[in-house]
């Protein structure tokens, strides 16, 4: 299997909350929320960088479709890596990321292995890493 990912999908437990948290308070660029006319097929995309994007649907949704039971979840089981150019946009992101909803877990603040990140969750508990890696080129 060739690594192709093209579409992550955060289960959400409120569409228009999460919509209005990643579009009015983060500023990712959607076209809003498509497929109401499906039941279990409200979604809504958001692109991220090219060849990548990032879909909310409702939990229960998700459940339907893989004929899976809905199970209590835990923030523990994933993160996403939100890699950034500086110190400064680490804090900066935070901020912006606090202002729309999110709880912060763990202030930015200066790693162990020399870079600087900080943790928050969004509305519904999915957790994001914000860090600067000063070995890495983090391309915007």
């Amino acid at each position: 299997m060739k690594p192709r990912i093209t579409v992550i999908t955060l289960g959400v437990d409120d569409l228009e909350r999460a919509l209005k948290f990643y579009r009015d308070g983060l500023g990712f660029p959607t076209e809003g929320i498509v497929g109401t006319e499906f039941e279990h097929g409200a979604v809504a995309f958001f692109d991220l960088q090219e060849g990548l994007s990032m879909a909310i649907w409702k939990r229960r949704d998700i459940a339907f479709d893989t004929k899976l039971n809905q199970t209590v979840t835990s923030p523990t089981e994933f993160t996403i890596g939100h890699n950034v150019g500086s110190k400064e946009e680490v804090d900066s992101v935070m901020e912006q990321a606090k202002k729309a909803g999110a709880t912060i877990t763990v202030s930015a603040h200066s790693t162990f292995w020399g870079g600087y990140s900080g943790y928050f969750q969004d509305p519904d508990g999915h957790l994001w890493e914000v860090v600067w890696n000063p070995q890495w080129d983090n391309k915007e």
